[in-house]
């Protein structure tokens, strides 16, 4: 792209290049057609999700003995990463046999190398999924499961505010109301929800948890929508060539905190698998599959839809640490979890995005009809300029966004 314009890779025409807010409109036309298959994958995802987001507090709380982890949580991060690494490469694997004569080998030296230099920004969301996912035990010391997963809700509201503000993804007013619901149902569970006497950092423990519970919330959605910004702008790449770049990013950074603890607390704590357990091993496979998982919302979903669908799982989470661990299912968690699903449905009904897309439909027709104007003016004029004209065929025209 040079002086806003950026060249066509039929015929080498110089066009307009589309601003963000233009790429934001075809966001919206493209989320009205989602074709059947498309909306498949997103009930598979959503209920992947759903099942392993619920059951990885409840596993985290089981790793606990006596209040307290005999292992170090950046140890599970980091045989979680490398269990995700061995994945995609298996994947990748598979993928490269599959591949059609005359396509370029995703093992080839160029391939990886080139991919490389493209996907160099998932070191940005590795590293703060690296501090998120230590925060995520640190949190277990403070609230019960069903809490921490409630609290992790408030990520879809700062995940909107990036969206608009990085990505100028728009909302409508209504979904605007319903992240405000959504707010209101999670203060109305927090309520009376700290333990008593718990210190951490030297801070009383309000002010300790509420510290947590800020970084706990802004760094995971920062990761979200960065990941889903890289992840997306090099949709071409192979998404398992995309997950063997960030899972090892994210093993090194883990590898690097697990050194850190060995200079500050000694060598015996480089041992990654002291204090491990048959429940450690499930979190860390859980761990892995959402991981795994949150990289195709990302790329072919939308990180709203990634994390409203774990908002599902909360009442999950809520149920099964009632029956397992006899917390008590008090009333203010039944009216915030109702409150909550209300929002989720306010937000996603077709209603609060009737305007939205009406207004996307006129502004598209008012294009329409400027372009078809100017190219009747351009046809009754002579000497007009080639590049004003410019037209692709059909089998070259390519989708600005994925279908």
């Amino acid at each position: 792209m040079k002086n806003g314009m950026i060249e066509c890779s039929v015929c080498h025409s110089k066009l307009v290049s589309p601003s963000a807010k233009t790429i934001s409109r075809a966001y919206d036309r493209h989320k009205s057609r989602i074709s059947s298959k498309q909306r498949a994958l997103n009930v598979f995802l959503v209920v992947g999700d759903c099942i392993l987001v619920g059951f990885q507090p409840i596993l985290v709380y089981m790793s606990k003995v006596d209040g307290k982890f005999n292992f170090s949580p950046i140890s599970v991060n980091f045989l979680t990463e490398i269990t995700k690494v061995f994945f995609a490469i298996i994947m990748l694997l598979l993928q490269a046999r599959n591949q059609k004569v005359g396509e370029k080998s995703l093992l080839s030296i160029s391939t990886f190398v080139q991919a490389a230099r493209n996907n160099v920004l998932l070191a940005v969301p590795a590293l703060l999924y690296a501090i998120n996912n230590y925060l995520k035990f640190i949190m277990q010391l403070y609230f019960n499961p069903a809490t921490v997963k409630m609290l992790s809700n408030l990520k879809v509201l700062v995940i909107a505010l990036l969206l608009k503000v990085i990505m100028k993804r728009r909302f409508s007013i209504i979904q605007w109301e319903a992240l405000a619901l959504l707010l209101i149902g999670i203060s109305v569970n927090q309520l009376r929800s700290l333990p008593e006497g718990t210190t951490a950092l030297g801070l009383p423990v309000t002010m300790g948890a509420y510290l947590y519970t800020l970084i706990f919330v802004t760094v995971p959605s920062m990761a979200s929508v960065y990941n889903e910004y890289a992840l997306k702008s090099q949709y071409d790449t192979s998404i398992y060539l995309q997950n063997l770049f960030l899972y090892g990013y994210g093993a090194i950074f883990n590898f690097l905190g697990i050194v850190g603890t060995a200079i500050v607390k000694g060598p015996s704590s480089f041992d990654i698998l002291q204090g491990h357990s048959k429940a450690t091993m499930l979190l860390i496979a859980n761990n892995a599959a959402q991981g795994i998982l949150s990289s195709f919302f990302f790329k072919y979903a939308d990180t709203i839809l990634k994390k409203y669908s774990s908002t599902v799982a909360t009442i999950f989470t809520g149920i099964a640490s009632a029956v397992l661990f006899g917390h008590t299912l008090t009333m203010n968690f039944v009216i915030g979890i109702s409150i909550v699903f209300i929002s989720m449905h306010q937000f996603f009904s077709p209603l609060s995005k009737v305007r939205d897309e009406q207004n996307g439909v006129l502004e598209l027709h008012d294009v329409h009809d400027r372009q078809r104007s100017k190219e009747s003016f351009i046809n009754m004029t002579a000497g007009a300029n080639e590049e004003a004209t410019h037209r692709v065929g059909h089998d070259e025209r390519q989708p600005l966004l994925p279908t």
